[in-house]
């Protein structure tokens, strides 16, 4: 097997972490959301948190395989308050694009550092941002058609509760 490159190594280890504020974030939102009494979006939040969290254990199982070393940095702070909870899954479509920026990042150093063990572990990630941004989308989308009123935030929230 061919070593890991130490620039694939740190762009691995730097969407750990990111990946670990992605969890950080959508706690936060879970929490915010649970402090509404929307408990069916607050799970759902919570769903997509501990996602995260095996997203984190993903890479970090495939450095260890790779012989490489897992280090972790500091975690920014997320948001403690948003614009309601159709602003909440907003927020949340905005942060999946960004993050979908970054696997395309870490694709195209793997591509050049003609890594193709990384990039073929990456083909699972870029394949989940598609599903992740499409999750997302759906609900700003259903807050859009059906507005803001009571009755579709109740309903939205009993829906999103099944996940």
């Amino acid at each position: 097997m061919s070593a890991i490159t130490p620039k694939m190594v740190d762009s691995i280890n730097d969407q750990i972490r990111a990946e670990l504020e992605s969890a950080y974030i959508y706690f936060s939102m879970s929490a915010w959301l649970e402090d509404q009494n929307l408990k069916g979006m607050a799970h759902w939040m919570k769903k997509q948190a501990k996602e995260e969290m095996e997203h984190v254990e993903k890479f970090m199982h495939y450095l260890y395989e790779r012989g490489a070393r897992v280090v972790f940095e500091a975690l920014e702070k997320p948001a403690a308050e948003f614009d309601g909870p159709a602003g909440v899954f907003r927020t949340a479509l905005k942060h999946e694009r960004y993050v979908s920026g970054r696997i395309d990042k870490m694709m195209d150093l793997a591509l050049a550092e003609k890594d193709h063990m990384t990039a073929s572990m990456l083909k699972w990630f870029v394949d989940e941002q598609v599903e992740e941004e499409a999750s997302a989308d759906e609900i700003v989308k259903k807050f859009e058609f059906l507005g803001d009123s009571a009755s579709s935030i109740y309903l939205l929230d009993r829906e999103l509760g099944q996940r």
